[in-house]
């Protein structure tokens, strides 16, 4: 495997805190130009991941490679690695020229490579007419931008981004996560984005590490880890999914007060896809469950329905131009291909 396809190393990487484990051996290739998102709910050790890369925290065991080099115990100013924050963490004081010229002037750049550079970063986002202005004058959208630019400026082995788009309107966060992702595979900058919004992570990356309680669950591409988790908690975690234990005997999965053919042998778990589920009348396809319907929500595209199973309560999206039956009636469940899947 050649250096660009491992680029970036995490080999078992550990952070405790006294007793607590907050990320325990992790390890993850990154290939240069990549774009890897850390996905995972509060708490699951994610940010800390991104603090150990940058240098804020030093791993309790393990090692950061990174173009070859361990970097895990070099200080936090000899590491190439631009970073944008969540709070964005611009200097109020400063002008948005100045703010992005900060790390060149922390490299002994000179005054007018200061500017040149400073204005060509601010210019590749899209605030070229804004040099001048302070972080006061300007938008969320536009202060994210000036950090963007700051991070950039340096020209970065690595760029790390720590839910960057949290604060931001969700028409903003959809158009800024755009221009992110269209920017980096232009630039080609190898990225670590933390998020624990899934629609981002999908939208924006070329693999996804989905993390629970400090551990990496599994990695993969975003089709691959919705269409195929191979971990229970990755497929709750993405997306609206179901999962029912069971036990597989000649190719059919059988849970209580269900049916399903297609399993492969040892399967002991059922994905049920909410966007590929239906309703029906009457049992059809390799699918046989039915309950009663308990919840409807009506979120504009779609109905987020709740039908209560023998099985257990089972999420549907169903699109909101046939709208679902009453609450309280019977129905069936019926799965589109890829609606049903097996652990």
């Amino acid at each position: 495997m050649s250096a660009d396809k491992h680029y970036l190393t995490l080999d078992a990487v550990t952070a405790t805190y006294g007793d607590s484990i907050a990320v325990s051996e992790l390890t993850i290739e990154v290939a240069k130009g990549e774009l890897v998102s850390l996905l995972g709910p509060s708490g699951c050790g994610k940010t800390t991941t991104l603090r150990m890369i940058a240098g804020f925290i030093k791993p309790t065991s393990g090692r950061i490679i990174l173009g070859g080099q361990d970097i895990s115990q070099k200080p936090v100013h000899t590491r190439n690695i631009g970073v944008v924050f969540q709070s964005y963490a611009l200097f109020p004081h400063l002008t948005a020229l100045d703010n992005v010229g900060f790390g060149l002037r922390m490299r002994q750049v000179s005054k007018n490579e200061i500017r040149e550079r400073a204005a060509a970063a601010l210019a590749t986002v899209g605030l070229g007419a804004f040099l001048d202005r302070y972080p006061t004058q300007m938008s969320g959208g536009q202060q994210q931008r000036v950090a963007l630019a700051r991070a950039l400026v340096i020209e970065p082995d690595v760029l790390l981004l720590d839910e960057p788009l949290s604060n931001l309107d969700a028409h903003l966060r959809a158009e800024m996560r755009s221009e992110i992702r269209s920017l980096q595979q232009r630039l080609g900058i190898t990225t670590i984005f933390v998020t624990h919004d899934q629609q981002e992570a999908l939208a924006m990356s070329d693999r996804v590490a989905v993390m629970s309680k400090g551990l990496l669950m599994e990695i993969g591409s975003p089709e691959a880890l919705c269409d195929a988790p191979s971990s229970a908690f990755t497929a709750s975690f993405l997306g609206d999914r179901t999962v029912i234990e069971g036990r597989t005997e000649n190719g059919v999965f059988l849970a209580n007060g269900l049916v399903c053919d297609g399993a492969p042998a040892g399967a002991t778990r059922l994905v049920l896809r909410a966007s590929r589920l239906e309703l029906g009348n009457k049992p059809g396809g390799p699918l046989d469950l039915s309950g009663t319907l308990v919840r409807t929500a009506y979120l504009g595209d779609t109905y987020e329905v709740d039908v209560q199973t023998a099985s257990g309560m089972v999420r549907l999206m169903v699109p909101s131009l046939t709208p679902p039956p009453a609450v309280g009636s019977s129905c069936s469940i019926q799965a589109q291909p890829g609606g049903a899947t097996f652990i």
